[in-house]
């Protein structure tokens, strides 16, 4: 998953031969899962048609404040359209509307909408050589770089004119993965690296049975969309699940039992920032595994049983500058327990929820939960979705490591 998943991307193409390139555009932008709409200046159409645009994006395409073939006009609001976008890109922006736009002019839709829109405004440059030069197209860059619009740089290479140089707009690729990294580099998590872990983990009884849980992992994964959202380089340690996520900042690692989550963590914790470990983690595990399936010969069975090891303890003990957050599932003197395991485990933060709460602990949608820091801050919060539970814990570990 893209960081512009879910995003709002208004494109403004003007009337360039680079415009051809705007069908591959918009069909990488809705690969990432964002939503496209698309304005185009009366002269862009004569370089590509509205027609196939709109069927690449699944939206109309507007070029006019009015749509002229209904008889029954409709006014396409660019106040409206403005206030949609979460990006506002225009592309290819040749020099016409690149001066249009550093000087406040407002004769068509697309402009009318740039003046309008609230949101980051990105535009890539396409035209000759020496219109790239030109003092005048210098002044254009000094004064859209002024107004806080971000340029996507022109490639030299072969231009319309038959000449090579700089002018040629980039890539659809290129523009894409520009605008995912200028995003990323705002993003408050930009440049950490999270360990999360997620899920239960199965020990072994025989080659067919096991002692687990009833973990979902939903919490842990939704932690680390909402961590990869923000910027973060995510290792996700999971034990079996049904849950998945495709996230180009996550990396997911499968896990079985108790000692591969151990080793697991262990090797990516030294390079880690944060570690969230969430995973509802065995406590015990047979002390020996038969080798073959155990034939129902009796009415009882006895198994013996050991520790596993204490995997966010162990954390605790050699850690340096990193940032540990645990989980405390509780059923009786929660917050007792909670702080007991906050210190005992050498923890920043905990993170404790009840099974008492309606709504709360295993294979739920939502959970309710306290925040305690290790100050003994408390922090307690009203049931939530998982992914509400999510953000309120990134944006209070940010907080905390931003004091």
């Amino acid at each position: 998953m893209s960081i512009l998943s879910g995003k709002n991307i208004l494109l403004g193409i003007t009337g360039g031969i680079a415009a051809y390139k705007t069908a591959s555009l918009v069909r990488l932008f809705v690969k990432t899962g964002a939503k496209v709409k698309v304005i185009m200046t009366p002269a862009a159409k004569d370089f590509i048609t509205p027609l196939t645009l709109s069927t690449l994006s699944k939206h109309p395409v507007h070029s006019s404040f009015t749509n002229e073939e209904d008889d029954n006009a409709v006014w396409n609001n660019h106040v409206d359209l403005g206030l949609w976008a979460d990006i506002f890109i225009v592309a290819p922006a040749t020099a016409n509307t690149l001066s249009k736009m550093a000087n406040g002019v407002c004769d068509n839709l697309l402009l009318a909408t740039y003046l309008s829109a609230k949101c980051p405004v990105y535009f890539a440059p396409a035209m000759d050589l020496d219109m790239y030069k030109h003092p005048s197209t210098i002044e254009s860059f000094k004064k859209l770089d002024a107004f806080k619009n971000i340029m996507i740089p022109a490639a030299t290479g072969e231009l319309a004119s038959g000449l090579v140089g700089e002018g040629r707009m980039a890539e659809p690729e290129d523009i894409v993965e520009f605008i995912e990294q200028d995003i990323l580099g705002t993003l408050p998590l930009n440049g950490k690296k999270i360990l999360i872990t997620a899920g239960p983990t199965y020990e072994a009884i025989d080659p067919v049975r096991f002692i687990g849980n009833h973990s979902s992992g939903k919490m842990g994964f939704e932690i680390a969309k909402a961590a990869a959202n923000l910027g973060a380089e995510v290792v996700l340690i999971t034990g079996p699940t049904h849950q998945n996520v495709t996230h180009s900042n996550i990396k997911i690692v499968p896990v079985i039992s108790a000692q591969d989550m151990y080793n697991e963590v262990h090797k990516y914790f030294d390079t880690t920032n944060i570690a969230i470990l969430s995973a509802a983690v065995a406590d015990f595990t047979p002390k020996e595994v038969a080798s073959q399936k155990i034939k129902k010969k009796s009415e009882t069975l006895t198994l013996e049983l050991e520790k596993t090891k204490d995997i966010l303890a162990s954390l605790g003990v050699i850690k340096k500058n990193q940032f540990l957050v645990g989980f405390a599932l509780e059923t009786n003197n929660e917050l007792e327990n909670a702080k007991g395991k906050l210190k005992r485990k050498n923890l920043n933060l905990i993170v404790l929820n009840s099974l008492n709460d309606k709504g709360a602990g295993f294979k739920t949608d939502t959970n309710k939960v306290t925040f305690i820091d290790d100050k003994e801050n408390i922090l307690e919060f009203q049931l939530k979705s998982k992914s509400e539970v999510a953000s309120d814990l990134l944006n209070k570990i940010i907080s905390e490591i931003d004091a």
